[in-house]
């Protein structure tokens, strides 16, 4: 999973992304890795895997993982190649999400680069420069089906009419996430690769106060959630300048710190668990004395595409599956006691895998 931080300056995308990358630097099995100097791996938190390690005592234990990628140098203009506009708009076609963190406090001391805290304005001038740079991909591609349906043919009409429909959205300002296809129309739209089509979690980042005492909510946070609406888009109040102070202590000291806040867990994690809903992500297990390991797929993923994950050889050579979910194997202690209740599943090809599902493949090859 590729999520993007997008932001205009001074709204607390680098604070952010600082404490992202210090939570990856602390994190002992999946160690921060700079792919590039703005880019970030931090581990998905998944209390199961402390199960599962604390049954097989592997010699080690793998996480799932995010890689978050700080985009920097949008500017008005972008769309046309403006400041660094082009590197901005290529460095969000290649990620899956887009975190948008959007300023809701106020402080004297940071100047807000238009002059005053406004999320709907500060939303709409990132989301106007990918609108355009839409447009324009789009208007290509119009002008040369057009040019095919000249023939009559009904699949480039159909083509054309989802296309002016894309456009019409555009045009009034919705981007592409916001409106509504059927399933064949979805296939057409993944396509053409358009920005606007990429899902969106917007950060409103809001003072420690705030969070402590008023759960995240104030009137900025209010107007975000109101606009995030029209597109299904979530928001979620976060901290950026306590997430980067979370994100220098250890598990324990950072356990005391959240519950004196009164939180459950950091903003950063519940940042990846909405990242994983947003995209319809869950993690299938596999367990042993060498590792413990956690492995992203897609919701409706089947095993032998599971399997494949791990190796190509697994998925290509496949014969079955031996599924037992997490929680049955927790009560029962080991899997040796599982398979004796039958909660050991064998499963074929058409098996859908289910979050949770611990997993040993059986393959030839």
């Amino acid at each position: 999973m590729k999520i993007g931080i997008v932001g205009l300056p001074n709204v607390g995308k680098s604070t952010l992304f600082n404490a992202i990358t210090k939570a990856g630097a602390e994190c002992a099995n999946y160690p921060f890795c700079t792919i590039e100097p703005n880019v970030g791996v931090v581990a998905v938190p998944d209390e199961r895997l402390a199960g599962l390690a604390a049954l097989y005592n592997p010699k080690r234990v793998t996480p799932a993982t995010v890689e978050f990628v700080d985009i920097a140098g949008l500017v008005k203009g972008a769309s046309r190649g403006e400041g660094l506009g082009n590197k901005f708009l290529a460095h969000i076609r290649e990620v899956d999400a887009i975190l948008h963190v959007v300023r809701c406090f106020a402080e004297e001391n940071i100047v807000h680069v238009e002059g005053s805290i406004d999320p709907r304005r500060d939303v709409e001038i990132i989301n106007l420069e990918l609108i355009l740079a839409d447009l324009e991909t789009l208007g290509k591609r119009i002008e040369k089906t057009r040019n095919m349906a000249k023939s009559g043919d009904k699949k480039f009409l159909d083509e054309l009419d989802l296309y002016l429909k894309i456009q019409k959205g555009l045009e009034e300002g919705l981007p592409v996430r916001a409106l509504s296809f059927s399933q064949e129309e979805q296939e057409l739209v993944r396509e053409l690769f358009l920005l606007t089509e990429k899902p969106v979690i917007y950060a409103a980042n809001i003072s420690e106060k705030e969070l402590a005492t008023a759960g995240g909510e104030n009137p900025w946070v209010a107007a975000l959630k109101t606009l995030a609406a029209r597109e299904g888009a979530e928001v979620l109040p976060i901290c950026a300048a306590l997430e980067e102070e979370i994100a220098q202590l250890d598990e324990e000291d950072k356990k005391v710190f959240l519950a004196d806040l009164g939180l459950k867990e950091s903003g950063l994690d519940r940042l990846i668990k909405a990242g994983y809903d947003l995209l319809g992500l869950i993690s299938f297990l596999t367990a042993g004395p060498q590792e413990v390991r956690a492995w992203t797929i897609k919701k409706g993923t089947r095993a032998p595409q599971a399997a494949g994950k791990i190796h190509s050889d697994f998925e290509r050579g496949f014969i079955r599956a031996e599924i037992v979910a997490y929680d049955d194997l927790m009560a029962c202690g080991s899997y040796t006691v599982a398979k004796e209740k039958g909660l050991v599943r064998l499963e074929g090809k058409d098996y859908v895998m289910q979050d949770g599902d611990v997993a040993l493949f059986r393959f030839n090859v």
